[in-house]
């Protein structure tokens, strides 16, 4: 019996940094979402911090590979149309920051924790303006790794969000 609930608390934790990991996958969320749900569900600070950088940047490469592939595809059929519009139309209003600052424009635009900046804009702004995929790969890992650290620093209080933003 003992065995058993050592197991089923080993389970939790690993279901908590699962669901950690995949929160910050997603494109609404990202790690924003997922530090503080890491933090709430009582992962370490910085295994939330290192679980949500790593899921918030698995998917850029794949997309930033296939993103064209992709849009041609969705872009076949009527509702992926109007969902590719929205998309490009977002990705537009946000490609201004790099056009003028270049890859150092798409670190702060991947590295500002607010609502529509991220990895995931992050990579159809680099779309939108055809970046070699090293750099963009680059510079939207290195914006994670500083929008994680500011995330990871307002959950702890480090930092007053009302008075950073």
């Amino acid at each position: 019996m003992f065995l058993l609930s050592e197991n089923m608390d080993g389970m939790k934790v690993l279901k908590n940094e699962l669901l950690t990991f995949l929160i910050s996958m997603l494109p609404i969320s990202e790690l924003r979402g997922a530090i503080p749900f890491a933090i709430s569900c009582g992962i370490s600070p910085g295994v939330a911090y290192l679980i949500s950088v790593a899921g918030n940047i698995l998917p850029v490469f794949p997309l930033l590979l296939l993103l064209k592939e992709l849009s041609s595809l969705i872009s076949r059929y009527s509702w992926g149309e109007r969902v590719l519009k929205r998309l490009l139309k977002m990705g537009e209003k946000k490609k201004g920051l790099v056009e003028r600052y270049s890859l150092p424009g798409l670190v702060l635009l991947v590295a500002i924790p607010l609502p529509i900046t991220g990895a995931w804009t992050g990579v159809l702004v680099s779309f939108l303006l055809s970046l070699k995929i090293r750099y963009a790969f680059l510079a939207i890992s290195i914006g994670v790794c500083l929008a994680g650290a500011i995330v990871l620093l307002v959950s702890l209080g480090v930092i007053s969000g009302i008075k950073f933003f």
